[in-house]
């Protein structure tokens, strides 16, 4: 009886944490979402995210997110990767490395991306949270599967206006689709893709930015989602604000700072479907420090 409960509680909970997903990765951290965008700044970037979902529900999904991007001035771009997702009795870390190259097309700052990361991922319950037999052997048998390699690999096209992206999230699922992790994996990612025009606006009284932006991404087991939104920048006084709609009936409203070295960031999304009966409300706080840019 009890693999029934975990089984229900894994494909509910684990689902929604990648369905909604972090809203740090629509702006400001793109090499969350994909591995071309590593090292696509000069510099060290820093970035902490935290995101609580389902609020009012115990055990509802936490997601924690750590990376860092490092680029020297010169064409490659590395990043580290780590990443925290506890749903109910599930625990779930990722932690890849990243390479990226970046080619330089015009003198202009144009760009063509690529990016492949490679790390370790590792799914296990936590026993302590186990409302019954501890020694089930269900239990047991799912925290036998062995730690795997996993691989990520991203392409982009950047300019002063135009962003285009595309990634191919958990390359093990695709090369090796008859592993059984994969059919424990209902919710994992199977694809991102992404483009926004970026348009700066100067009156002579106000100086801002505003950057439209639409993302369709693959979910296993799910709908595909599109994104859509908006960035808005007020260059004058540091601070951004937009929103974004999820077509799995969701809507996105977040606010950040733009400090001289540190990028702020908060977000809240409300959940406007049936789910919104009994579970509502996802928060999120993500900081960004920047270090020896030029």
């Amino acid at each position: 009886m009890i693999v029934v409960v975990i089984a229900i509680t894994i494909s509910s909970q684990q689902a929604m944490a990648q369905l909604s997903g972090m809203q740090t990765m629509y702006y400001q951290n793109q090499y969350m979402a994909n591995p071309a965008m590593a090292g696509i700044e000069q510099g060290l970037n820093l970035n902490l995210g935290y995101q609580q979902q389902w609020t009012t529900v115990p055990g509802g999904p936490k997601l924690q997110n750590f990376t860092a991007d490092y680029n020297s001035g010169n064409r490659v771009g590395l990043g580290l990767s780590v990443n925290g997702d506890n749903a109910g009795l599930i625990n779930r870390t990722r932690v890849m490395g990243t390479y990226a190259y970046h080619l330089p097309l015009n003198a202009n700052d144009d760009k063509l991306s690529f990016g492949i990361s490679f790390g370790i991922n590792n799914t296990y319950i936590d026993y302590t949270k186990v409302n019954g037999d501890q020694g089930d052997g269900s239990v047991q048998n799912f925290n036998q599967r062995n730690i795997y390699v996993d691989g990520d690999f991203g392409v982009a096209y950047t300019s002063q206006k135009w962003n285009l992206q595309a990634a191919l999230p958990n390359l093990k699922s695709m090369f090796f689709t008859n592993d059984a992790n994969n059919n424990l994996e209902v919710d994992r990612s199977t694809f991102f893709s992404a483009v926004s025009y970026k348009a700066h606006i100067d009156n002579g009284i106000s100086n801002f930015t505003i950057e439209p932006k639409v993302v369709f991404r693959g979910v296993k087991g799910f709908d595909n989602i599109v994104d859509a939104g908006a960035q808005m920048t007020m260059n004058d006084y540091h601070i951004n604000f937009g929103g974004m709609y999820h077509t799995n009936k969701s809507f996105t409203l977040a606010f950040g700072l733009n400090l001289t070295n540190m990028d702020i960031l908060a977000a809240y999304t409300n959940n406007t479907g049936p789910l919104s009966v009994y579970a509502n409300n996802t928060f999120e706080f993500g900081v960004k420090l920047k270090l020896f840019d030029k």
